[in-house]
């Protein structure tokens, strides 16, 4: 791992690759649709909300926080009438196991068992207080298949870090389009990500103009001086709520799970899109 990194920081844009195949997998849609489930979206919230039982759409808006309330509410809790919790979590498991068979098919088992393994540990340290969405993916029983548990791992991972870095963005003072908004304003174009939120042109101008006048952008949208500090700031926050699972180790040990996880990860980011909505930065070579 690069000394100019935080270990967190590092590790997180290694495990989300792997989670985020059912996002991004024809596997993982296939296994939506065959559960009722027809179109991206209804299979996105319905398998990312159904650790937390058949709710309706305030406690999701509150939870994923970066998207507009009104496409919360087109999906929920009209999803539980197509495919149970039960269910959703059943595909959500089948199709990012069969996604990761596919990208892992050159991959020795015992280095996938190696990782899942690795994780599965982390998860075992994991202090989910404050962290509702960690929680609920921790509680779930383990997969029986070595893909499942893989993917499971690093959901749970992957969740912990995101309810750590909402906290940040609320005690930053952003709302979920603000924080959208920031984001493009430093390294996603606009046309991507408003879209995949669902905000309107005028939620979206009304959330810059607050930026605006708080300084975080300058009158043409771009990202000022003030801006880029509070970020970072927040950047920091959300790597520093990440780094209690890891603190104990030693630096030789944080770099043999990096190193294990590197090849999986990097087979994984080839199913997803170049410009991606969930905040990894580009790939390198």
């Amino acid at each position: 791992m690069t000394e100019l990194v935080h270990p967190a920081r590092a590790l997180w844009w290694l495990f989300e690759p792997v989670h985020a195949v059912t996002y991004f997998s024809p596997e993982g849609r296939a296994a939506f649709e065959a559960a009722g489930l027809r179109g991206a979206w209804r299979g996105y919230f319905a398998g990312r909300a159904a650790p937390l039982g058949p709710v309706d759409a305030p406690p999701v808006i509150a939870g994923f926080f970066s998207f507009a309330p009104s496409m919360v509410e087109r999906a929920l809790p009209d999803v539980w009438k197509r495919a149970d919790p039960d269910a959703a979590l059943a595909a959500r498991v089948d199709g990012a196991s069969a996604a990761l068979a596919r990208l892992l098919e050159h991959v020795e088992p015992e280095q996938v068992e190696l990782v899942a393994d690795l994780l599965e540990q982390a998860v075992t340290r994991l202090d989910c207080a404050g962290r509702v969405l960690a929680a609920a993916n921790a509680a779930l029983p383990r997969p029986a298949g070595l893909y499942g548990r893989l993917w499971q791992a690093a959901t749970v991972m992957r969740e912990h870090r995101g309810d750590g870095h909402v906290a940040a963005l609320v005690a930053a003072g952003l709302d979920g389009c603000e924080a959208l908004v920031v984001r493009c304003a430093l390294d996603v174009r606009r046309d991507v990500m408003q879209p995949m939120r669902g905000w309107t042109d005028e939620q979206w101008d009304a959330a810059t103009a607050r930026l605006v006048e708080r300084g975080w952008l300058t009158e043409r949208g771009t990202i000022t001086e003030c801006g880029r500090i509070r970020h970072q700031s927040l950047e920091a926050a959300t790597d520093l709520a990440a780094t209690r699972v890891w603190e104990n180790h030693p630096r030789a040990e944080l770099d043999r799970i990096a190193a294990a996880l590197k090849p999986i990860s990097a087979l994984c980011r080839t199913a997803l899109p170049p410009i991606n909505p969930i905040g990894l930065p580009a790939a390198t070579a």
